[in-house]
């Protein structure tokens, strides 16, 4: 694997009624899963908005923490956050990827809700390691992902559950979970 990269995505996601929406994005979502991606060696996190002032939002955290006075003030909130990446569209994700590495990247979507269609988490881990390609795992907000979403992956991993009937992770949680999973203490191998 020569890049890993993680995308949380804003637009196009499933409002309760099935519809695309767009969902805001937390302070907490931008500095925590930055946080989990320097842990895990993550080498980009993108988030995804297609709304001008959440895109405002984002970009004025990111200036703080990477160019502002957050910099010296917390090093290690800095090494996390200039993995951030801002886009307004998924296609835009894809493209970056694509003109960086000269390849499209192996791309995983993640879900809470159960499907037959999914790999394990063994099995993602197995391709993560051996693929000579970029990987891109992508997890979405609101009520999931549109198929128009869903049919740019190559594979579904399977959800995250615990042993109760509450289904309602946080999406930071279920990022450091899935990376965790993916990627643990195992050391990545440079192609």
């Amino acid at each position: 694997m020569t890049e890993l990269n993680v995308c949380l995505l804003h637009y196009p996601v499933l409002g309760k009624d099935g519809r695309i929406i767009s969902t805001a994005v937390t302070n907490l979502d931008i500095h925590d899963i930055a946080r989990t991606c320097r842990t895990y060696d993550v080498d980009h996190y993108y988030i995804v908005t297609n709304l001008p002032a959440q895109r405002q939002i984002v970009a004025n955290v990111i200036e703080y923490w990477t160019n502002g006075p957050g910099k010296k003030q917390n090093p290690s909130r800095y090494e996390a956050l200039k993995l951030v990446i801002l886009k307004s569209y998924i296609e835009e994700v894809f493209e970056d990827i694509e003109k960086r590495c000269g390849v499209k990247p192996v791309t995983f979507f993640t879900s809470a809700r159960k499907d037959e269609y999914v790999i394990s988490y063994s099995e993602a881990a197995r391709i993560i390691e051996e693929v000579e390609r970029p990987v891109l795992v992508l997890f979405g907000t609101g009520w999931g992902m549109p198929d128009e979403v869903l049919k740019m992956c190559d594979y579904r991993i399977e959800p995250v559950r615990g042993n109760a009937s509450y289904n309602h992770l946080s999406v930071r949680s279920a990022v450091a979970i899935i990376l965790d999973r993916l990627i643990g203490e195992r050391v990545r191998k440079e192609v």
